[in-house]
């Protein structure tokens, strides 16, 4: 009986080395410097409005690192990045779900590379927009990007582009939150 179990254990090796494995991005967390910063302001409470796109098949909502699929925990990186929002929202003490003033984005870029021989590096482009009422009063397009040390060997490379997602979220929302043109906008 323990030569079935080798075998087996060889194959899903294999299966997992070979980029058949689908993984599921860690728990967002929030810099906690940055909040703490943002908090000392007197912002207006904000809701969460439409996060863009919705639909599972659209591109930002695909990650592949070297053939792995990465999924977002929440279904979708859209949702992923609204979950991000109403945490640091709730955090600061700044979200109220019926407020009119709203934050709505849209994800352009989403990507994890892991292809490089040492380092790895991720890209988040998103389109946000503040809204009162339905109205348009605050519109600009932020990105962020990151930088990890990764490998040329897949199972090293792969598992460190799975742990970096949260990081280049993390990464995107301090553009925002320490951009002084939406801190202004966002004052009471």
């Amino acid at each position: 009986m323990h030569f079935f179990y080798k075998p087996l254990s060889l194959a899903l090796t294999v299966v997992t080395l070979s980029g058949c494995a689908t993984l599921v991005a860690p728990t967002y967390s929030p810099s906690y410097e940055t909040l703490d910063q943002l908090k000392k302001t007197n912002v207006q409470h904000l809701s969460i409005g439409s996060v863009q796109p919705t639909d599972p098949n659209a591109k930002a909502n695909h990650i592949t690192l070297r053939g792995s699929s990465l999924n977002s925990p929440s279904g979708t990186f859209a949702k992923y990045l609204e979950n991000a929002l109403i945490s640091d929202l709730t955090e600061m003490g700044f979200y109220d779900a019926t407020s009119l003033t709203r934050i709505d984005a849209t994800i352009l870029k989403n990507d994890i590379d892991v292809s490089g021989l040492s380092t790895g590096s991720g890209i988040m482009e998103v389109n946000l927009k503040l809204t009162k009422s339905g109205s348009v009063f605050f519109e600009k397009p932020y990105t962020a990007t990151t930088q990890f040390e990764s490998s040329f060997a897949g199972a090293v490379a792969i598992p460190k582009g799975q742990i970096e997602y949260p990081n280049l979220v993390r990464a995107l929302l301090q553009k925002i939150y320490t951009d002084p043109a939406f801190v202004e906008a966002i004052k009471k």
